[in-house]
C-alpha cells in the first residue's frame, strides 16, 4: 500500500551523495565493458580496423554521457566549504540523465555482447529507435493529431454572441 501523504523530498546532500555513487557506478560499468572487450579482442581475436572503429564509438558515447552527467551532477560549494547546491539528481526518473543512464548501460551490452559476434553491434539501433518513439509520442503524435482550430474559434464566437445578447437583455 502507498504511504499517505506528501512524497518525501530529497536534500541537498543526500541528492550529493547519491550522484557520487552513480557515478561511481557508471565508471565502473564504461571500465568493466573497455577491459573485457579489449582483452577479448586482444588476446583471442585478431583485430581489425572495424575492432577499433566501434571501439572508438564506444568510447566517444561513453564520454559524452558521462560527462553530462557529471556536469548535471556537480555541486556547488560555499566559501567556507559548506554544500549550496548537490547539483540536478541523477537517480530522478523521467529526466535527462535517465537517458544517459540508458544510453551507456546499452553501450556496455553491447559492447560485452560483441565479443561473441560483431553482429550484436547492430542492436545500438535501439538507442535511434527509442528516440524516434519518445519523439512521436511527446511531440510529433500530440501534433498531428490535435484539432485544427478554426471550429473551435466559431464555437467560441457563437458562445460570445449569445452572452452579448443575455447582457444587453438583462440592463
Amino acid at each position: 500500500m502507498a504511504p499517505k501523504g506528501k512524497i518525501g523530498t530529497k536534500g541537498k546532500k543526500q541528492i550529493h551523495e547519491e550522484n557520487e555513487a552513480t557515478l561511481k557506478f557508471y565508471t565502473r560499468v564504461i571500465l568493466g565493458a573497455n577491459t573485457i572487450y579489449a582483452a577479448v579482442n586482444l588476446l583471442l581475436y585478431n583485430t581489425s580496423f572495424w575492432t577499433w572503429l566501434l571501439l572508438l564509438f564506444a568510447l566517444v558515447i561513453y564520454i559524452g554521457s558521462y560527462r553530462s552527467m557529471a556536469a548535471m551532477a556537480k555541486p556547488a560549494f560555499a566559501g567556507d566549504g559548506s554544500l549550496l547546491d548537490g547539483g540536478i539528481d541523477l537517480n530522478m526518473e523521467q529526466g535527462m540523465a535517465e537517458h544517459l543512464k540508458d544510453a551507456i548501460l546499452l553501450t556496455a551490452i553491447v559492447q560485452v555482447l560483441s565479443t561473441l559476434s560483431s553482429y550484436f553491434w547492430y542492436l545500438w539501433l535501439l538507442a535511434p529507435a527509442r528516440v524516434l518513439q519518445l519523439l512521436w509520442v511527446n511531440f510529433l503524435g500530440p501534433w498531428f493529431s490535435s484539432e485544427s482550430s478554426a471550429p473551435p474559434e466559431e464555437a467560441n464566437e457563437k458562445k460570445q454572441r449569445r452572452q452579448e445578447r443575455r447582457q444587453m437583455k438583462r440592463f
